[in-house]
C-alpha cells in the first residue's frame, strides 16, 4: 500500500473535495486542519506527498514545509491565496515541488500531482544510474534520487533533482528557462518561468564551493543556464 497524500488544510470543505478528488484518482489520503496536526501524522507515517494551504490556524505554512522536508524525502505542492510572483518565488526558495494559487481546478491538482510524483520517480536501471563529473567531484545517482558533493550526500527536492539531472545529461547546452519549465514542472503557464530561477539559487547553495561564482550552473545572460561540468570517463 503507497503512503498517504497529506492534505494540510483548514478550510474543511476545500479540504473535503480535493480528498474526493485525490481518492477518486486512486491516492489515499489524510488531513490535518494545522501546522501540529500534520507534524503528527507525518511522523506517524511518512507522506507519499504534501498538499500544503499556507494559511494555517497555529502558524506559518511556509516554517511547517521547511519542517517537513526535514522529516523525509517527499514532493510538496503549495496551495494558497498567496498570488505574486514573489510570493511563489519564496515558496519554491523553501523546497516546495510545485505552486497552486486559489481558486484552485482539484482536477488540475490531481494532475499536478501526477506530473510532480513522476519526476520523482526512482525506477531507473541499475547499470546506467550513477553519472560522475569533474573526477567524482559531483556525483548524481537517479537510482536513489541523490546528490553527492565531494562525497557528502546532499538533500535535494525532487525537482531540484531534476532540474540538475536534465541540465547535466547535456554539459554545455543552453536550457532557456521556458524548456526547463517544461522539462522539468511538465507545464506551461505564464511567469513560472521564473520560478526557475529560484530552482537554480537553491541548487547553487546547495552543490557550488562558491555560489556567487559557480562552477556547475552557468547563466546565460538574457537566455538561460547551461551545466558546465565535466562528465568522466567510465
Amino acid at each position: 500500500m503507497l503512503p498517504p497524500v497529506l492534505i494540510v488544510e483548514d478550510d474543511t470543505k476545500l479540504a473535503r473535495i480535493v480528498k474526493v478528488y485525490l481518492e477518486g484518482a486512486d491516492f489515499r489520503t489524510v488531513h490535518a486542519s494545522t501546522i501540529k496536526e500534520a507534524l503528527q501524522k507525518s511522523e506517524a507515517e511518512l507522506p507519499l506527498a504534501v498538499v500544503l494551504d499556507l494559511g494555517l490556524p497555529d502558524g506559518s505554512g511556509e516554517e511547517l514545509c521547511q519542517s517537513l522536508k526535514e522529516l523525509g524525502d517527499f514532493p510538496v505542492i503549495m496551495l494558497t491565496a498567496k498570488s505574486s510572483e514573489e510570493e511563489r518565488l519564496a515558496g519554491f526558495a523553501l523546497g516546495a515541488d510545485d505552486y497552486m494559487v486559489k481558486p484552485a481546478s482539484p482536477r488540475e491538482l490531481v494532475c499536478r500531482l501526477k506530473a510532480v510524483l513522476k519526476r520523482y520517480d526512482r525506477g531507473s536501471s541499475p547499470s546506467d544510474s550513477v553519472t560522475f563529473f569533474n573526477n567524482g567531484s559531483l556525483v548524481l545517482d537517479s537510482l536513489r534520487h541523490q546528490i553527492s558533493r565531494d562525497g557528502h550526500s546532499l538533500s535535494v527536492t525532487p525537482t531540484e533533482f531534476k532540474l540538475l539531472q536534465t541540465m547535466a545529461s547535456a554539459p554545455g547546452r543552453t536550457f532557456t528557462r521556458d524548456e526547463l519549465v517544461s522539462r522539468v514542472l511538465g507545464y506551461q503557464f505564464e511567469g513560472y518561468d521564473r520560478s526557475i530561477d529560484a530552482h537554480i539559487k537553491n541548487l547553487r547553495q546547495k552543490i557550488e564551493k562558491d555560489p556567487r561564482v559557480p562552477e556547475y550552473l552557468k547563466t546565460v545572460y538574457g537566455v538561460g543556464y547551461l551545466f558546465a561540468g565535466e562528465r568522466d570517463a567510465l
